[in-house]
């Protein structure tokens, strides 16, 4: 039985893709720094201030600097080729670590949680003025971060990411601004704890998104852009030769890649190799899947019919329409 494997990018894509690789690469790296070393000095901020809002928000840095990192790390090992081992290279270890980082997360938001109840029944002293200078020099440095991501490659889901990251420390930041204002205005602290509390509620919705995408990354799920079964009928009705499609599996290597396996039962007369070559260009062009393995057949399918692998699709109950998906 015949297997054929192959990828739909072309050269010039290639070449597209890896110059903007490398300077998006240079962007996260710097939005990675600015965001690493403001964190610090807003940790030292909110000590001396006794500012929660300020805590708050350098715990939600923490985890984006931690997020940007692992963005760069991404772009760093897209050059590293796979080996006999790791025969699909490295791509997966920063959906691996995206996840450990959605637990951290949210450990940090329930401290912040936490911490805020015990300053609502015990209410602390707040340095209002030197709050306030820092909460807006870490807005200006998420404003900065911003706008040295926003120049970068915007179709790709990793600078995406990232951008999402640095938008939500800036909503952390006009937090801590607000809470200073409030406490200066009208000496009223408890703002303080309130407002770290939807910084927080802003830290887990983030590790509830981050670590539900990664996990459903790593079960090989299929990517929420995609429908396996549209898909399946799509190659059946648009290529030609093509009798039926199944056995077909859809998933993403590291949450942008798209790969798939699937059995192509041909008619009789059909020329394999060209049959396979249409399949995989439809894959990839109509569909974003790049690289495919594709094993055509001829009659029944070598791999049996199984009760397990039979799925009926009820969009299509003429006779024939008995399809085998797995």
């Amino acid at each position: 039985m015949a297997h054929d494997h192959g990828h739909g990018a072309d050269a010039h894509s290639h070449g597209a893709g890896h110059v903007h690789g490398s300077t998006d690469k240079k962007r996260v790296l710097i939005a990675t720094c600015l965001t690493a070393g403001f964190m610090v000095a807003e940790v030292l901020g909110g000590l001396i201030t006794g500012s929660l809002a300020l805590l708050a928000d350098a715990g939600h840095m923490l985890a984006d600097a931690i997020a940007l990192g692992l963005a760069w790390y991404a772009y760093h090992l897209t050059g590293r080729p796979a080996t006999g081992r790791l025969t699909y290279g490295f791509a997966r270890v920063k959906t691996l670590v995206a996840y450990t980082n959605g637990i951290a997360i949210f450990v940090i938001a329930l401290w912040i949680v936490y911490e805020a109840w015990g300053r609502l029944m015990h209410p602390a002293p707040v340095l209002g003025g030197p709050m306030l200078v820092v909460a807006v020099a870490g807005l200006l440095v998420n404003i900065a971060a911003f706008f040295v991501l926003h120049g970068g490659d915007r179709e790709s889901l990793n600078m995406r990411g990232a951008i999402l990251h640095v938008l939500g420390d800036l909503l952390g930041s006009a937090a801590a601004i607000a809470a200073a204002l409030v406490i200066l205005a009208t000496g009223w602290t408890p703002i303080d704890p309130i407002l770290s509390v939807l910084v927080s509620l802003l830290l887990l919705s983030t590790a509830w998104s981050l670590m539900r995408e990664a996990a459903h990354v790593l079960l090989e799920g299929v990517p929420a852009s995609l429908d396996r079964d549209l898909i399946a009928r799509d190659l059946e009705a648009a290529v030609k030769g093509v009798r039926e499609v199944h056995h077909m599996h859809v998933w993403s290597l590291d949450g942008t890649s798209n790969m798939a396996t699937l059995h192509a039962c041909l008619n009789d007369g059909v020329d394999p190799h060209v049959a396979v070559s249409a399949i995989k260009k439809r894959l990839a062009m109509k569909h974003g899947i790049d690289h495919a393995t594709v094993e055509p057949e001829f009659g029944l399918c070598a791999d049996g019919h199984h009760e397990h692998d039979h799925h009926h699709d009820h969009a299509h109950d003429a006779p024939r329409d008995r399809r085998h998906y797995h």
